[in-house]
C-alpha cells in the first residue's frame, strides 16, 4: 500500500496468544489486499484488469466486491469519487485502504480482541475502548505543521478519521470533472462511521475543493472539513469535533 501500518490493542478478553495471532492474521489480510488490488504491481488482479488481460469474473470475488462500494461511494459524493474517470483504467486507491482495515480489524474482533486501532498512514479506524469507559482521541495534524493539532476526535466505539492531502505526496488527487489535478486544498479530512466510506470521501472532498462539505452536511454519519492553500478551514454544518486554534468557518 505504500505506506506504514500500525495497531493498537487492548486484550480484555482475549489472551496474548490469541491477539498476536489475530495480529498476525490482520496483517496478511493486508498483505493479501496488496497483492490484489495494487495499481503499482504489474501482475496483480486489478494492474490485469486495467490492462484489459482478464475480465472481473477472472479476479478474485473481493474486486467486483470493492468495485460495488466505489459505485456507491460515487453515488455518495455525487460524482467526485470516480475510480472510473482516471488515467489507466478502474482504479479503487481511493476506498480500497480502508475497506482493507476494515477487514484486518474484523480479524481481531473476532479473536475477541476487547478495543483496537489501526492507522494506515494517517487513515484511521478504531472499535471499543482503550480504556474502560473512555473513547479514543484521534489529533489531526495542521498540513503545513507536524506539530500542530488543528482537531482532536473523539470517538467513543467505532469510528473512523481520513484524511487526504498533498503535504506528504504532493499533489496526486485528480479532479474528475476535468482530469486536471486538484490543487485548491491542502488537505481535507472526513471523520465517520467506518474507514472505507471515510476513506473515498476525504478523496472526493479534496477532489471537489470542499465543494462536497454541503452534501457531507446531508450525508448521516460523516462530517467533514477542509483546510485551503491560505490555511483556512472549512467545516460541514453541524460538525461536532472541535477545531483548535484556527477559526472554521461553516461551509
Amino acid at each position: 500500500m505504500g505506506t506504514v501500518v500500525s495497531f493498537s490493542v487492548r486484550e480484555d478478553k482475549s489472551t496474548t496468544t490469541e491477539t498476536d495471532a489475530a495480529l498476525g492474521r490482520a496483517q496478511a489480510q493486508l498483505r493479501w489486499v496488496d497483492d490484489v488490488f495494487s495499481t503499482w504491481k504489474p501482475e496483480s488482479p486489478v494492474s490485469r484488469l486495467r490492462r484489459g488481460e482478464i475480465g472481473l469474473g477472472a479476479a478474485p470475488p473481493e474486486v467486483a466486491e470493492v468495485l460495488a462500494l466505489c459505485r456507491r461511494a460515487r453515488d455518495a459524493s455525487d460524482g467526485w469519487f470516480d475510480p472510473w474517470a482516471l488515467p489507466g483504467g478502474v482504479d479503487p486507491t481511493g476506498l480500497v485502504k480502508g475497506w482493507a482495515v476494515e477487514r484486518a480489524l474484523d480479524e481481531l474482533k473476532a479473536a475477541g480482541v476487547s478495543a483496537a486501532m489501526i492507522n494506515a498512514g494517517g487513515d484511521i479506524a478504531v472499535y471499543g475502548h482503550p480504556a474502560p469507559g473512555e473513547p479514543w482521541r484521534i489529533g489531526v495534524r495542521h498540513p503545513l505543521d507536524a506539530g500542530r493539532i488543528i482537531v482532536t476526535a473523539e470517538i467513543d466505539g467505532p469510528g473512523a478519521v481520513a484524511t487526504s492531502g498533498s503535504y506528504e505526496r504532493g499533489v496526486h488527487i485528480v479532479d474528475p470533472s476535468t482530469g486536471e489535478l486538484a490543487e485548491a486544498l491542502l488537505a481535507a479530512t472526513v471523520i465517520g462511521i467506518d474507514l472505507t466510506f471515510a476513506d473515498a470521501l476525504a478523496t472526493a472532498l479534496y477532489a471537489s475543493g470542499g465543494a462536497l462539505l454541503e452534501r457531507l452536511s446531508r450525508l448521516a454519519g460523516y462530517h467533514g472539513f477542509v483546510v485551503d492553500a491560505s490555511g483556512a478551514v472549512r467545516a460541514s454544518r453541524g460538525f461536532p469535533i472541535h477545531i483548535r486554534g484556527l477559526d472554521a468557518v461553516p461551509a
